[in-house]
């Protein structure tokens, strides 16, 4: 069995496949300062607020910029992979024994759908984000 051949059957075996990045995240001091920054200085196409985060488009993904509540983790990187179904990926993972940070919870309510995020951690204890972008029914 070849390396290639062995990753691609261990892949299928899988049940979830985080394959499509949808945001990246950094964590900022002060977030009208930083928002001004991102979206006047370097043009950035603004989104969304939602609470102590707001959201910009580059390209194909998603960038946010959040205020941590805690000072340590200030700048800090969250990749957030897009799932179909937040909750069906979350079950699925928690049967694997995946510690999760944050169950499932609604983020901010778009026009045409609802974004929901969790947060899980890898082994080394870094933060991984799954979102899920919910279309209105």
């Amino acid at each position: 069995m070849t390396a290639e051949t062995k990753g691609k059957n261990d892949t299928a075996r899988s049940l979830v496949h985080f394959d499509k990045i949808g945001q990246i995240a950094i964590t900022v001091r002060e977030l009208a300062r930083s928002k001004n920054f991102y979206q006047e200085t370097l043009g950035m196409k603004f989104l969304f607020d939602a609470g102590a985060m707001c959201s910009f488009q580059c390209g194909d993904i998603r960038f946010m910029i959040g205020v941590s509540e805690q000072p340590a983790s200030l700048g800090g990187t969250i990749l957030y992979f897009k799932v179909e179904d937040i909750h069906k990926t979350h079950a699925l993972l928690i049967e694997q024994r995946v510690v999760f940070h944050q169950a499932p919870h609604l983020v901010a309510k778009m026009p045409d759908h609802d974004l929901w995020m969790a947060f899980l951690k890898d082994p080394d204890d870094n933060v991984i984000g799954m979102m899920s972008e919910i279309p209105h029914a």
